[in-house]
Parts: structure tokens; sequence; C-alpha cells
């Protein structure tokens, strides 16, 4: 569907169909997918974990947070549609879903959003808010056997070898485009070790109210009581939006990655190879086509999770944010199809629907609070079956106020397409310790195109 023409003076990120299959055309075409047989269980993935018992029930809680909102905190859809407001997608299966406007912040429809559930990869969006920040990316680091010990069995990797040295931009990319454990585990090893990692993990969630959120592994492979949520995966996304290079890595299609250093003849020399983004919605596979305006974010997939994604796309000035949680439909690429879908109704829902509920800011950021009796909201209750830990919350006001969403240029230390959104100038909040940007007027984006 081609992006509606903007309003004179404003400023978007504009990419039309055609600019997209021309970037595109090293990837498949799409063709049309085989339905498979109904059966509601995903199979595991490469970075599964082989234990299934702690996949929570397909019931979702009676009560959950009300953090952003009461309606968020009621089990099924939440949606008050106006008059013209087209209707949701149907054969919608995913157990959690919800869909914001990235800048106002305002929940423009949901389905159990605060559930708690398994998130899989969908976490390394905390892990990079988190860390990213620490290390300039041209730091080098040489791998030990040490900082890869722990990688979970059947693991994603991208290929990271022992005693070979990497450059931090070089695992950031091994993180966002493959999705590698080993990558994390490096990084990790780099901030402290797993455990301190993970502690600062749980504690820059509490920090963006992400209170649904607990964190076991710093890479989302599946472990007991590590659980998150549509609502703060959103969180999460927007939040990392907010950093250049955290936009840069999520909207990357491909790059070159080192590979092993070799000797002949008395010379070194070290090989590469390309990696490639598994957001489908940003790359494309054969049964599905890059989505327009997509810029990111990240998906997941393992055993106890099911298949997740958190995608953040823009059209025509507006700039949303998706995540979907576990389909139930066990067709190919099932996440991204459901997640194209709402993206489509929410572009075209706006300004024709009643938000539900918003996007609360960080704690200190002039905003919504989770704190109790703060708006209209009560306190928390209720969590998923497979999931003990994050602190329980409290609600927040109905104020539609958030923090935009920033994206970003691509950058030269990588190839392919980077695709991205840049935030307008205007003025801004540096939050202390998290430099997390919030814009009091919620600007467009700037004009980006796509380039290579």
């Amino acid at each position: 569907m081609p992006a509606p023409k903007m309003p004179a003076g404003r400023r978007s990120l504009l990419v039309t169909s055609a600019t997209l299959v021309s970037l595109a055309s090293s990837l498949a075409l799409a063709a049309p997918a085989a339905v498979a047989a109904p059966t509601p269980t995903p199979g595991p993935s490469a970075s599964a974990s082989a234990n299934a018992s702690a996949r929570p029930t397909a019931t979702p809680p009676a009560a959950m947070s009300t953090v952003g909102g009461t309606r968020l905190g009621q089990p099924g859809t939440q949606v008050q549609l106006a008059g013209g407001a087209p209707v949701l997608p149907k054969d919608l299966t995913a157990r959690s879903w919800i869909v914001a406007d990235a800048e106002s912040g305002q929940v423009l429809a949901a389905h159990n959003a605060h559930w708690r559930l398994p998130p899989a990869s969908t976490l390394k969006m905390l892990f990079a808010d988190t860390v990213l920040p620490r290390f300039p990316r041209t730091q080098t680091h040489q791998v030990t056997v040490q900082d890869l010990a722990g990688v979970g069995s059947g693991s994603s990797m991208v290929g990271i070898k022992e005693g070979e040295t990497y450059t931090v931009h070089d695992l950031w990319l091994g993180v966002f485009l493959r999705s590698g454990n080993d990558a994390v585990h490096v990084l990790s090893a780099m901030n402290g070790g797993v455990p301190a990692t993970v502690q600062e993990m749980n504690a820059h969630a509490e920090e963006l109210q992400a209170l649904d959120t607990h964190v076991i592994t710093p890479d989302g492979y599946d472990a007991p009581g590590q659980v998150s949520s549509a609502y703060d995966l959103t969180l999460f996304a927007r939040s990392g939006l907010q950093k250049k290079d955290f936009r840069e890595y999520c909207s990357t299609v491909r790059a070159k990655f080192p590979g092993a250093t070799t000797t002949k003849k008395g010379k070194s020399a070290r090989s590469s190879f390309e990696i490639q983004n598994t957001n489908r919605l940003l790359a494309g596979d054969y049964d599905i086509s890059q989505y327009p305006g997509i810029a990111g974010v990240k998906n997941g997939n393992t055993t106890n999770a099911g298949a997740t994604f958190t995608g953040v796309a823009e059209r025509g000035g507006r700039v949303l944010l998706v995540t979907v949680m576990n389909p139930e439909k066990p067709d190919h690429n099932e996440v991204y199809k459901e997640s194209a879908a709402l993206l489509d109704w929410g572009f075209q829902a706006v300004g024709k629907v009643t938000p539900v509920g918003e996007l609360v800011r960080p704690r200190g950021g002039g905003g919504a609070s989770a704190q109790p009796g703060a708006g209209d909201s009560a306190g928390e209750s209720g969590q998923a079956g497979g999931g003990a830990g994050a602190s329980g919350g409290a609600g927040a006001s109905a104020n539609p106020s958030g923090t935009p969403v920033a994206a970003a240029t691509g950058s030269g230390h990588s190839t392919g397409v980077g695709t991205a959104m840049a935030i307008a100038a205007g003025l801004m909040v540096l939050l202390v310790g998290g430099a997390f940007l919030v814009n009091r007027r919620w600007p467009l984006p700037d004009l980006v195109r796509r380039r290579r």
C-alpha cells in the first residue's frame, strides 16, 4: 500500500514501494507460502532450549499490570473505534500484541498487552539499550574461552571464534543481524560478566517502568522465570531507538563479519563473510515482502516463547511500533504477517480511534508514572505461567505523552541497506545515567532516505 501524501511543510521518512523493490533486488521474490496443518505449538528454533515444560498456558491471567492505563490490564482485545475507523485484521492468533504511536506514546489497540510471557531474543533490545552506551564502537576485544562459557545449547550464533579479535561494532552487528548469543556473551563478559549484566538489565527495565520483565539470561535464551510482555518490549524498543547506534544496527539489512585468521606461507590473512538480518520485514523472504517504511527492530524465536517480534515503521509522517508475541497459527513467517497486518491497520486507524492507553516515560522523565495512585490506574496483579519475578507495578496516568522514536541513518561501517529515521530538533531533556532523550514537542522525524 503506497504511503499517503505528506501535508505541506511536514518532514517524514518517505519510502515508496518501488524504492523498496529496487533496494531488495538481491532478495528472493515473494511467493505464496504453503499452508501448514493447524497445529498450535511452533517447533524449536536455532536459539531454543530443549525444555518446553515452562511454556505458558494459553489462557491469560484475569488481572494484569495496569501500567499505561486500566484497559491494558484487562484480558482480551482492547480497542475503541471511532467513526470511519477500520476494523482490526482478521485471523490474529498471537497470544499478545500491541500497536502504539511511537512519538505520542498513544496505544491504539492491544491484546493481553501485559501478559508475562517468555520474550526470546526480543529481550536483546533491553540488553542493547543497557550495554550499548558502555563501549565505543572502535574498541577491540580478543575473545577467550571464558567469554563464550554458558552459551545455551542450540543457540543462534553469529560465529565468533575464541582467540580472534573483534571490534565492538562487529559484536553489535552480530547481536542485531544474526541474534548471536555468542556476541551477547562476549559483550556481557566485557561488561563485567553475565550476572552483572543481568542485574543491570533488570535495573534498567525498572527505570523504564517495564515492570512485567524479569531477566535471567541477557540473550533471551529460555530460562525458568524469565518473562516480559508486549507492552514492555515496546518500551524497550522505544527507549533503544533514542540511541543513534541502536537505530543503525537494528535497521541494517546485511553486513560483513570477520571470519577466521589463516596463515599461508608465513603471511596471516583474515577472511570475512556476509551476515543478513533475520528480521523478515526488513530483509524480506520468499513468502513475505520487505515492509514499506520499516526501520527495525528485533525478532526472536525459542521453544517456550514461540515467535516474537517488535517492529517500527513510518508512513505519511506517522511512526508506529508493533509487538507481536507467539502466534498460534503455524504458518511460515506468521509473526511477521500478523505484525504487518497490525501496522497496516494502525496507519489507517491513526486519528480514528480513541487510545486505550499509553507508553509511559522512564522514571523521572517528567511524564506518566507507574507509581501507585497515579492517574486512573490501580495496582498490578497476576503473572503468566512460566514467569516469576518482576516486581509488581502500579498504574500510570492516561496522559498520552511519551518519548519520541528516533531512528537512524545507515553506517559507513556496514554494507547493504541501512534504513532508519532521525529525530527532529526540539526541546530535549537528558536524563542523567540513562542518556534518554525526551522531546517535549514530539515532532516528526527528519527526512532520511534509504541508502546503500
